[in-house]
């Protein structure tokens, strides 16, 4: 297994794997079409990164670091492929996007996402995020919670 970063030939496989996994556990918003149907526009472009999981020469996993302000980013589109989760690849790949942000001095790094998730929240929280109060209208309506992680 190896975490990989962007290149245009895989922003089919972004866009496939986030939208499965949100026809899965909730639904696809504007937003969502927005960003994934252009993740080079609306990720790369502004300063974000997106890495993905290859294993045996296929992508399984992917993960997004998007451009909120300078300093700011929001970890978004995690996704894992559903016959590969289980074996601790969103953990690695929240590990490696950890310590990218870290060596690019960025300050801080929310999340938006959903109580329903527990896993996820769970794996959050033992990386160091901490739950803090939605203040204005998130760009999910799916998301009723945000996760604040201070990176200095």
């Amino acid at each position: 297994m190896q975490i990989i970063s962007w290149k245009d030939k895989y922003a089919k496989d972004f866009e496939e794997m986030n939208l499965y996994w949100l026809e899965e556990f909730f639904w696809v918003e504007p937003h969502d079409r927005e960003v994934l149907g252009n993740p080079k526009k609306h990720i790369i472009e502004p300063g974000g990164m997106i890495f993905f999981v290859e294993l045996e020469e296929e992508i399984v996993g992917c993960v997004a670091l998007m451009k909120i302000e300078e300093g700011t980013f929001e970890l978004t589109k995690m996704a894992v492929k559903p016959a590969f989760r289980g074996k601790k690849i969103g953990q690695k790949l929240l590990e490696h996007t950890l310590e990218y942000s870290r060596k690019k001095g960025w300050e801080k790094l929310i999340i938006y996402s959903n109580r329903k998730l527990e896993n996820a929240i769970h794996l959050y929280k033992k990386s160091g995020f901490v739950e803090i109060p939605i203040e204005e209208n998130g760009p999910y309506s799916r998301g009723d919670i945000k996760m604040e992680l201070n990176l200095s």
